[in-house]
């Protein structure tokens, strides 16, 4: 029964992600981004039983994959249409309304074409995926941005609109160059030939594993004084940090 566990989470990732993108094409994207947090969730848990309980499977590899493509793919590439089509449409105000038929501006014939150049990321995400199942040197470190911390920078940014209520903020994440910029960053960060540390302990000592310490130690510092802000930030400090980490052998 034991080599269920891993895929069972794993299918609650997905479940998590089916639910974020119903949130998302309505629009509710602090709802979209906290099953999406959900599913990220899962997805950490569901390759640490199969470690824990050694019942790794080409099954459970193949199904996570296809687990982040929804999650960590899909709605981040819902996140970018909503965010896009609201920089064309009137802003935050007409899309976060309190009614449902103004939350639903898009739907109906609404859509600005610019819109769909979110799904770039979805497109990404997926090659990402399909590459990293045939690479087989991607065990201790990552080639590109892993797709979850790119969803958590996509998914950042409604929260950091409905959180933190600055006009300044405000006015640079729903400008469309900035989105469409952001756009073509995050599908070169998914494919980049840029190697990232991934976050699995080999063992305990300082000594080897210091970057990830002060890395997981300055990430919690800035959640706890920045909030949702962070999470680009830490995204910066990721891809910095692992450039300055000595290669792993």
């Amino acid at each position: 029964m034991k080599s269920y566990i891993p895929n069972f989470l794993t299918l609650l990732n997905i479940l998590s992600g089916c639910i974020a993108t119903v949130f998302a094409v309505l629009n509710q994207l602090e709802w979209a981004a906290l099953f999406v947090f959900i599913g990220i969730f899962f997805d950490f848990f569901d390759g640490l039983a199969a470690r824990a309980l050694n019942v790794q499977s080409e099954i459970g590899v193949q199904l996570d994959s296809l687990a982040d493509v929804i999650t960590s793919g899909l709605v981040p590439g819902v996140v970018m249409f909503q965010l896009l089509n609201m920089s064309q449409s009137g802003g935050w105000n007409l899309a976060f309304g309190h009614e449902v038929t103004e939350s639903m501006a898009w739907y109906g014939g609404k859509i600005n074409t610019i819109s769909f150049l979110g799904f770039a990321i979805t497109l990404a995400s997926a090659y990402r995926l399909a590459k990293f199942n045939v690479d087989e040197n991607q065990v201790s470190s990552f080639v590109g941005l892993p797709t979850p911390a790119n969803a958590l920078m996509i998914l950042s940014l409604p929260l950091i609109l409905m959180y933190h209520n600055n006009e300044f903020l405000g006015g640079i994440i729903l400008n469309p160059w900035f989105l469409v910029g952001l756009t073509a960053l995050s599908a070169y960060l998914l494919n980049s030939p840029i190697k990232l540390f991934a976050l699995k302990f080999k063992n305990w000592s300082f000594k080897e594993n210091g970057v990830r310490y002060l890395f997981l130690i300055g990430s919690l510092i800035m959640l706890l004084t920045l909030k949702f802000l962070a999470i680009p930030l830490i995204i910066i400090f990721y891809i910095l940090a692992s450039l300055l980490m000595p290669s792993e052998k």
